[in-house]
Parts: structure tokens; C-alpha cells; sequence
């Protein structure tokens, strides 16, 4: 006998059986209003590529949206540049990848939970509210400083050198 596949959107609701695609959306006049983007945000990935299809809207969406990991993606990018244009070895410059995906990565959570949190609270302002984000910016500001010692330790030494070089030979 076939075991049934548990699935979420399979559990009935208050008002009858979810589709197979989408968690249930109860209907207000919000939501009526709404555009499909939004109950687009409720689908749930039915394979792999779908997945990484959402996992990409979400690095797309913090950057249209967020100054700073424009910054980051722009001052990482520069990072990587250099220690190639430098000739760090393939370790340093991983060293150096990891480090910037590290603060990306916690700018991408920083601005989740921002969001969580604005949902949550709304216009109103609580305390709580503020220490989560507070705390998730302050998870970005140490690993970015953790990251730019990083950079620095590896990319100055040969920087300086390099312009030493050339200013010799000017």
C-alpha cells in the first residue's frame, strides 16, 4: 500500500481543502485588492529549480531594495577584483569570498527579519521591535567588520607593495 505524502497545503481549512500550491490566504478586503504577486509569495516550491528561482527573487529584491547590499555587493566585488588584479593565491581570495558572502548573507537575513518585524507591528511602534532589528544590524555591522579586517590583512600587504613597484618605476 502507497504511504500518503504529508503535506501542508493538503490539511483542511476552516473554509475547506488548500490548493496544492498555496498555504490559505483568508480573504478581506486586503486581499481581494491584492495583486497574484502576492499569493504568488505563498507558493511552495514543487522542485528544485523553483526553488532556487525564489531563493534568487530574494537576493534580487534586497538589491533593488537595499542601499547597503548594494554597498556590499559593490565594495565585494571591488575586494575580489583586487586579489586577483594582485595575484593573491586561490586561498586568500576564497578567504575573501567567504567573508563577503557571510555579510551578504546576514544582510539578506537582517532585511527578512526586518520585514517579519514590520509585518508584525505595523505602523505601531514596540520596543521589542526595535532590539530585533537592532540586533540583526548589529549581526551585519560585526561580520562587516570582520570582513574589511579580513580584506585588509590580506589585500593591504600586496596593495602597498604593488604601489610601491610602480611608483619606482614612474
Amino acid at each position: 500500500m502507497k504511504a500518503k505524502k504529508n503535506s501542508v497545503s493538503a490539511l483542511p481549512t476552516p473554509l475547506g481543502p488548500r490548493s496544492v500550491n498555496y498555504a490559505y490566504i483568508p480573504t478581506t478586503p486586503e486581499t481581494k485588492t491584492a495583486n497574484h504577486r502576492v499569493s504568488q509569495s505563498w507558493a511552495i516550491a514543487n522542485n528544485l529549480l523553483v526553488s532556487f528561482k525564489y531563493a534568487w527573487n530574494g537576493v534580487a529584491y534586497a538589491f533593488r531594495t537595499q542601499r547597503n547590499f548594494r554597498i556590499h555587493t559593490a565594495i565585494g566585488t571591488l575586494a575580489v577584483s583586487l586579489g586577483f588584479w594582485l595575484h593573491l593565491s586561490f586561498v586568500e581570495i576564497a578567504i575573501i569570498g567567504l567573508t563577503i558572502s557571510a555579510v551578504m548573507a546576514l544582510e539578506l537575513l537582517n532585511t527578512a527579519i526586518e520585514s517579519v518585524v514590520d509585518l508584525t507591528v505595523g505602523k505601531s511602534y514596540h520596543e521589542l521591535a526595535r532590539i530585533a532589528k537592532d540586533c540583526a544590524a548589529g549581526a551585519v555591522l560585526i561580520s562587516s567588520l570582520a570582513a574589511l579586517l579580513v580584506a585588509g590583512v590580506l589585500i593591504l600587504p600586496a596593495l602597498l607593495t604593488a604601489t610601491q613597484l610602480w611608483l619606482q618605476g614612474v
